[in-house]
């Protein structure tokens, strides 16, 4: 007999989601995804000047903020062919990569760990055993049999004490919950090490952005960082070695601790990676631009269908013609007026709220297409696209990666099986490692080209008459993102942000296709109907953000409230 399974809302992401699932003879047979609750930042934005659009778009979200300034300055001076100096390239890389590496190690540990790890178990661990585990994967310094036994010891104060604190709530005991106490206990370990790392990366956001969350540095044509060597006030020689320390940091912590620990715990858990695979038609944009006109990139774009690395079509660059002409956003199952698709330029987002009706209208996310097909977007497809484009560092890292996989599970591990639940995981730490990589190159562009004298940070953008259309785009840590904004006379007309969660949290579309959260479900296995952990497995593997902007309707459709926006 089917039972339908609500879980609602889902926890441990950002945002409001409502995952429905049917469950039959212990496996998922039907899925719906729900949005529920609405941003209304495009409309906000209708008639107001271009140059300060990036400013309200961090305000989506108050995780994806900088990744959102980011798309929403590029796309202002892609409809104005702006070129900007290279010094401004090199900071906003840095700050994007510097954000990428906290979400990364964010998600991974305080996000989707406790869906694999048992923290009751740690209890039953051997201390000198677990940090012997620790030492085979890697050399990092923390890993001793004192750390473990102090993090045991930690574990067993909050058990006793009957509050868990972070831990509580947890499925522990789950039956598909199977890792050596050991395993726990190095996991359990490094969660609370994370917790200290990440920071170092919000730390460079921060020393370049002015802040962190809602970054201020970004400016239509550049950044705001005056760049003087002789100046306390300025980015100077200290500041850039401050960030180097920093760095330094993280980037150890991801190589050293985060791919070892997923490695692991895929290792260890290796039939999902037949579980949650869905739509494999993978998008990813090319980043990280090398010059000030965004022609060259260190990582690379591109859509792949059907999960056939082979297949790979590459996207050179915003002024791509097919991507350009090949993004839709259909309503048809999503609370706004239309149905059919709709491009972004001409994109409406008029609310038409009304019930829960899974043949109707059931998320606030619309339904993006490429060319018509569903497309998952994330690290996975990142990664994806790097490794059929030969990008040497997507390959080193991938390998590694497969490698380490294989010998702690002792099966042949491929790219093939990246196509998963675990897949997902994997890659978000294969693209960490790489953007590790990439953190102090990045890092030595700028201070390279700083120490040759140039100091320009900043060119002045001109608004023609008529109208002008652009795109900005950028490979955010839940994949790719695109801001598309119509200007008419200085002033914008248009504006539409298709985000990577809007890809992945596709409802069906006008043809009733389901996106990537709803296919990956389909045959999950659920041990327990009443505690379904096997589904939140899946859905934490995108690493969920539903836009937090948001205007509240009751059921009727009417204003609950409305905030003034200055």
């Amino acid at each position: 007999m089917s039972k339908r399974v609500t879980i609602d809302p889902i926890t441990r992401i950002e945002g409001h989601l409502r995952i429905d699932v049917e469950v039959d003879q212990g496996q998922v047979q039907k899925a719906w995804a729900s949005s529920t609750m609405w941003r209304g930042i495009e409309r906000i934005l209708l008639g107001r000047d271009p140059r300060e659009a990036w400013l309200f778009t961090q305000r989506f979200c108050g995780v994806c903020t900088t990744v959102h300034a980011l798309a929403s300055v590029r796309a202002v001076e892609d409809a104005l062919d702006l070129e900007i100096p290279i010094n401004a390239q090199y900071i906003r890389n840095l700050i994007q990569i510097a954000h990428a590496l906290h979400d990364h190690v964010v998600h991974f540990y305080q996000l989707s760990a406790l869906d694999w790890v048992d923290v009751t178990q740690v209890l039953k661990a051997d201390p000198v055993k677990a940090s012997a585990i620790a030492e085979s994967l890697s050399d990092w310094p923390e890993n001793s049999a004192k750390q473990m036994a102090a993090v045991k010891a930690r574990v067993a104060g909050l058990v006793g004490s009957g509050q868990l604190g972070p831990f509580a709530h947890g499925y522990w005991g789950h039956p598909a919950m199977k890792l050596p106490p050991e395993i726990n206990l190095l996991a359990v370990s490094h969660y609370l090490q994370a917790l200290e790392y990440q920071r170092y990366s919000n730390q460079v956001v921060a020393m370049l952005g002015g802040k962190t969350p809602h970054i201020q540095n970004l400016a239509v044509g550049g950044v705001a960082n005056a760049i003087n060597l002789e100046s306390e006030a300025a980015l100077n020689v200290d500041r850039l070695y401050q960030m180097k320390s920093l760095l330094d940091k993280i980037v150890s912590f991801v190589q050293n601790v985060y791919v070892p620990d997923v490695c692991a715990i895929a290792g260890l858990y290796p039939e999902w990676f037949s579980y949650g695979a869905g739509v494999t038609n993978y998008l990813s944009v090319p980043d990280l631009p090398l010059d000030g006109k965004s022609t060259s990139f260190e990582l690379p774009g591109g859509f792949i269908s059907n999960g056939d690395l082979s297949s790979l079509k590459p996207i050179t660059g915003q002024k791509d013609a097919t991507w350009r002409k090949a993004v839709s956003e259909d309503s048809a199952h999503a609370w706004y007026k239309g149905s059919g698709g709709l491009h972004p330029w001409k994109g409406e987002t008029e609310p038409d709220p009304t019930e829960w009706d899974e043949d109707k209208k059931y998320s606030w996310v619309k339904a993006p297409r490429w060319e018509g097909k569903p497309a998952q977007v994330g690290p996975l497809a990142n990664v994806l696209v790097g490794y059929a484009s030969g990008n040497p560092l997507m390959v080193k890292w991938t390998d590694a990666a497969l490698d380490k996989i294989s010998a702690i599970a002792h099966v042949k591990a491929t790219p093939a099986m990246l196509h998963s639940t675990l897949g997902r995981h994997g890659a978000r730490a294969i693209r960490a490692a790489v953007l590790s990589d990439l953190a102090i190159k990045q890092w030595q562009l700028l201070t390279d080209n700083i120490v040759k004298g140039d100091t320009t940070i900043f060119n002045k953008p001109e608004f023609p008459k008529g109208t002008v259309e652009g795109v900005g785009f950028h490979e955010a840590p839940r994949g790719t993102l695109s801001h598309w904004v119509v200007v008419e006379d200085g002033i914008i007309k248009n504006y539409q942000a298709v985000v990577p969660t809007t890809w992945n949290a596709s409802p069906r579309d006008s043809d009733g296709t389901p996106g990537p959260y709803e296919a990956s479900l389909l045959r999950n296995p659920i041990a327990d109907a009443e505690h379904p952990l096997e589904v939140l497995r899946t859905i934490h593997s995108f690493d969920p953000c539903m836009a937090c902007a948001v205007h509240m309707f009751d059921p009727k459709g009417n204003n609950v409230a409305r905030v003034k926006v200055l």
